[in-house]
Formats: structure tokens, sequence, C-alpha cells
């Protein structure tokens, strides 16, 4: 197809797309002549990758990069594609120095240990855990996290891991991965939410 079917196809503004091809987010297109060249299915697999990691990950155009040169990477395996993603899509954590920070970050991993979960000593995710322990504890909530660790569990690999199509395209397990991270992350806090208020009701009214 041509870039203007590209854009008519995709949803994504001509403009827009020139500029993916210059920034290398979107590979170029077969070069059929000096002004046109040739897009296919790989091209829009890419532009819903894109339209994801920007739309729903928010991330910016430089982790981009970080995540689609993982995609298109095909020595690296498919676990660490999938973990650079991830990885993108935690906020950025500065550890604070002290025994405060300590004493969470040793919570955070025994608390992997004990479950048996296979997570990477530099994982992001275990400084953004702590960090929300540190603040739990200095508002006085408890602080046991074994019930909503056996509730993420069971969601992740009875649910969202279902949704990844680990054997197709690479581009395809990626958007996968976003989508359901962020949008299941966000329907599970609503559904917290709406429990809360059905509790309430019950409890109090």
């Amino acid at each position: 197809m041509r870039i203007s079917e590209l854009s008519a196809t995709s949803g994504v503004a001509l403009p827009t797309i020139k500029y993916y091809l210059r920034e290398g987010l979107l590979h170029q297109g077969e070069q059929l002549a000096a002004t046109r060249a040739e897009y296919d299915e790989s091209h829009l697999r890419r532009l819903r990758l894109i339209r994801a990691l920007l739309e729903v990950g928010r991330l910016s155009v430089a982790s981009i990069k970080k995540v689609i040169a993982a995609v298109e990477d095909e020595s690296l395996p498919m676990h660490q594609m999938l973990g650079t993603a991830h990885y993108a899509l935690s906020p950025a954590v500065e550890p604070e120095p002290g025994e405060e920070w300590q004493a969470a970050r040793d919570q955070v991993d025994g608390l992997v240990t004990e479950l048996g979960w296979d997570i990477h000593p530099d994982a992001p995710t275990r400084d953004e855990l702590a960090q929300t322990l540190i603040r739990m504890r200095q508002l006085g909530l408890p602080v046991d996290l074994a019930p909503y660790a056996e509730v993420a569990r069971k969601l992740v690999s009875e649910v969202e891991m279902k949704t990844i199509p680990f054997h197709g395209p690479r581009d395809a397990a990626v958007e996968a991965l976003v989508l359901g991270t962020v949008l299941y992350g966000k329907a599970l806090d609503t559904l917290r939410r709406m429990a809360q208020e059905s509790a309430s009701a019950h409890h109090l009214a």
C-alpha cells in the first residue's frame, strides 16, 4: 500500500507517520521509485505498537525507541524483549538512602523469594514496591502484601498471559503486553474502588 493508504488504514496522520519514519520508530517501506515506497501489514502492526506505547503506556519517544530496538533485535529472547517494555512502563524511583529504605527493600526481596517469583535483582518494580511500603508504614497502614500478591499471580497467569501472542510477530506481543499491563491494571484499580463502595454500603448503610 502507498503511504497515504497506510495513513488511512491505520488512522495515523500522514505527517505523524513521516515523523516516525524519520525517528526510526517505523521501518522504511520497500522503495519502488525515488518518491514512492510500498508498505505492508508489518507497518500497520508497528503503528499499532507505537500508539499503544505512546497513548496507553505514556512513554517518551526515547523510551519507545528502546522498546522498538528490543523488538527488532531478533537475537534477544522473547522474555528479555517483553522485559524491556515492562521496565519502560515502570515509573522512575530514586532509592532513598537510610535504614528505612533498606528495610523496605529487604522486605520486597524477601517477599519475592518467599513467593518463588523470578524477578531480576535490578527490576525497577522492586524499588517501586519498596517506596510504596515506606509510604504505607508512614501512614500506619498494614503492610501484609501476600493477599495482593496472590491476586496478582492469579490475574496474570489465568488472564493476562493468555492475551499475549508469544508465537506471533514480536511487535504484536509487546503491544498486547503493554495494553494488558496498563488497561487490566486500571480495570483492577477501578473494581477495587467499586468493591470498597459496595462493602461500605453493606457495613454502614
